[in-house]
């Protein structure tokens, strides 16, 4: 997860903005513009798919005791993260051919200009509606899914724990399996639930233009435009930071890290 976000920082973030505010570099040959845009695509749904495994993941580890002694193993892991790779960098790679150059300078074609036929043709309609339907769409719909699987199994558990306490007189007593299911709920809930609505905005920008488009109502304002982007860049963003600052030993070692140049103070002070 944090790779992927990171990437989409290197794409999406640097090098579309480099693009903008400093043109006329190597960055606006029209192959290597058309390739950011692919990378640009490619990354973000990583980013996106990366926390629907995780909201799958956390899933089987609460909900299917059975499945998780075979599923959560890091040979598992590595071949879902593999595959959700290559398969949205298969999926992104038609953005490369939604440009033409503006003109030939020195044998190079230079700057990307949308193709007229992008927003005719029969198929570029419906890889774009695919690709809506891909991210955020889709990835929104199962992580609510999962995410009510998860609520329902938890409270019909917790109900039975809480009355085979009763039964016990234990109900006093700390339950530490509960303490972790909660934990689990509150780390699932965080991420899940931030990109939902922080992908909203972008969405309803999107699906606006395109009805707009359709019907000539009046378009979108800029502003509200940006923002919806700006949230969906952010989006990618908290997921690592949410599920590395959840985890104690991530704390611990964070803690370490801000002592550490006070520690050597105090170590030269007594040397």
């Amino acid at each position: 997860m944090a790779a992927a976000d990171f990437l989409v920082v290197i794409s999406d973030v640097l090098l579309r903005w480099l693009i903008m505010y400093f043109p006329v570099s190597f960055l606006d040959i029209t192959y290597i513009c058309s390739l950011i845009t692919v990378f640009i695509s490619a990354n973000t749904m990583n980013s996106v798919w990366m926390t629907v495994a995780f909201t799958f993941d956390r899933f089987v580890a609460i909900c299917c005791k059975k499945l998780k002694t075979r599923y959560c193993t890091e040979k598992n892991a590595a071949v879902i993260i593999a595959t959700v790779n290559v398969m949205r960098y298969l999926e992104s790679i038609p953005w490369f051919f939604i440009f033409h150059s503006k003109y030939i300078f020195n044998n190079l074609p230079w700057f990307c200009i949308i193709k007229p036929d992008y927003y005719t043709s029969i198929f570029w309609i419906i890889y774009g509606a695919v690709h809506r339907l891909l991210s955020p769409l889709l990835p929104c719909v199962i992580i609510l899914l999962l995410n009510t699987l998860t609520i329902k199994h938890v409270l019909i558990t917790s109900k039975a724990r809480r009355g085979l306490q009763k039964d016990s007189d234990k109900e006093n007593t700390s339950d530490p399996e509960m303490d972790k299911r909660r934990k689990s709920i509150v780390l699932l809930f965080a991420i899940s639930d931030s990109f939902i609505v922080l992908w909203i905005p972008y969405v309803v920008c999107f699906l606006y233009r395109r009805i707009a488009l359709l019907h000539n109502y009046s378009t979108l304002s800029p502003t509200a435009g940006n923002i919806g982007y700006l949230l969906q860049l952010l989006s990618t963003y908290t997921n690592t930071c949410i599920y590395t600052v959840t985890q104690t030993q991530f704390r611990q070692q964070l803690k370490t890290v801000l002592k550490f140049p006070f520690t050597l103070i105090l170590r030269s002070i007594k040397q």
